[in-house]
C-alpha cells in the first residue's frame, strides 16, 4: 500500500457500531490509544472488517488545531 497521507496508524478493530447509512469504526492503537472514524456502511462491508481484525488509521488534512485548557 502506498499513500500521500503522512499519518497512517496501525491499530486493531476494537469496535464496530453500523447504522442505517454509516458505520463507526473504533480502532485500538499499540498502547491503548483509539481513534473513531465515522464511514459509509458500504465502505465498511467492502472493507470487511471485523472486530479483533487488523486495520489503519489513515489520516489526511492540511490542517491540525491545537488547544490548551
Amino acid at each position: 500500500m502506498k499513500l500521500s497521507a503522512r499519518n497512517v496508524l496501525k491499530g486493531k478493530v476494537k469496535k464496530i457500531v453500523a447504522g442505517a447509512v454509516n458505520t463507526e469504526i473504533v480502532i485500538e492503537l499499540p498502547g491503548g490509544a483509539e481513534i473513531t472514524s465515522i464511514i459509509t456502511k458500504t465502505s465498511a462491508e467492502n472493507l470487511k472488517l471485523k472486530e479483533g481484525s487488523e486495520a489503519y488509521a489513515v489520516i489526511k488534512a492540511s490542517n491540525v488545531m491545537i488547544a490548551i485548557d
